[in-house]
């Protein structure tokens, strides 16, 4: 700039500034192909396939998981099918089947024990009113002194009118008690004139018998004396 306002005030020529050399590329010959020099025609643009056809990953089996259908995942049914079936009808097949419980042993069932029935006492005959006719003072002992009582003696007391039974070696005299008897006179007589222990305790093990016969205790059960014992 300064040198063109010089030449415009004093009309001297200058020479203008050298521009530098820009350098050209200049274009690169693709390499000779190896078919004799022939050109080709068409130029394949194609994207090549990856992996490549004759590659190791094409050869190797995929792991890729395999989509499974409905019909593949259910189960076979059982043979017969549940809708040839009839509810509650059991079939041979069926036992077989893999579906049941297999079973764990061959015995019936057993029977359910017989139950204990309470039978209809008679009025006046409750168990309030045992309990009041023990505190009533009447004698239900039978006896004027507690006893040693052996088996032999204890065997004389089975009947209806005289009945005595040992419980826990206690022996009781229980004819008064035959009336106010929930399970009635004819099982409480079962234990009368021997040891009603083991069938006490299997029947009613809850109950308190010194409680609720202690107004009745004649004597204590002892073993039965030898012969030869003076």
């Amino acid at each position: 700039m300064a040198s063109y306002l010089r030449s415009w005030f004093t009309g001297i020529p200058v020479a203008p500034t050298p521009t530098p050399d820009i350098p050209t590329l200049n274009r690169v010959s693709p390499p000779a192909s190896d078919d004799g020099g022939e050109d080709t025609e068409t130029e394949d643009n194609s994207v090549p396939a990856f992996p490549a056809l004759n590659s190791a990953q094409r050869a190797a089996p995929s792991n890729t998981p395999r989509i499974l259908s409905d019909s593949a995942l259910m189960p076979p049914p059982p043979v017969p099918s549940l809708a040839s079936r009839t509810p509650g009808v059991s079939t041979k097949s069926s036992a077989s089947s893999s579906l049941l419980v297999p079973t764990t042993t061959t015995k019936p069932p057993t029977k359910p024990s017989k139950k204990r029935e309470k039978v209809a006492l008679a009025p006046g005959h409750s168990p309030l009113d045992w309990a009041a006719l023990k505190s009533s003072g009447v004698d239900l002992r039978g006896v004027d002194t507690l006893m040693r009582i052996p088996p032999s003696v204890l065997k004389q007391h089975r009947s209806k009118d005289d009945a005595w039974t040992a419980i826990s070696n206690k022996v009781y005299n229980i004819t008064p008690y035959l009336p106010f008897h929930p399970g009635g006179e004819r099982e409480l007589m079962r234990v009368a004139g021997r040891d009603g222990t083991h069938l006490f305790a299997s029947t009613h093990a809850w109950v308190n018998a010194d409680f609720m016969l202690d107004t009745c205790l004649v004597g204590f059960l002892i073993p039965e004396p030898s012969p030869d014992s003076p």
